[in-house]
C-alpha cells in the first residue's frame, strides 16, 4: 500500500520539477529576446529533457537496487 503512494508522490515531484525547469527555460529565453514561439519551444525541450533524464536515472537505479 505504501509503495504505491511513494511511487505516485515521486512521479508528481518529478513532474513538478520538470515544470519548474520548463518555466525557467522559457523565462530565460524571453529575457534573452526570443519570440514567444521560440521560448515555448525551449521550454518544451527543457520539460521533455527533464522527464527523459528522470526516466534514465530510474532505469539505472532499478538495475542496481533490489
Amino acid at each position: 500500500m505504501y509503495g504505491l503512494a511513494v511511487v505516485l508522490l515521486t512521479a508528481a515531484l518529478v513532474v513538478v520539477v520538470a515544470l519548474l525547469a520548463a518555466a525557467g527555460a522559457g523565462t530565460l529565453a524571453r529575457l534573452d529576446g526570443a519570440t514567444y514561439p521560440a521560448a515555448l519551444t525551449r521550454a518544451a525541450t527543457a520539460f521533455a529533457t527533464t522527464l527523459t533524464l528522470a526516466a534514465a536515472a530510474t532505469a539505472a537505479l532499478a538495475e542496481v537496487l533490489p
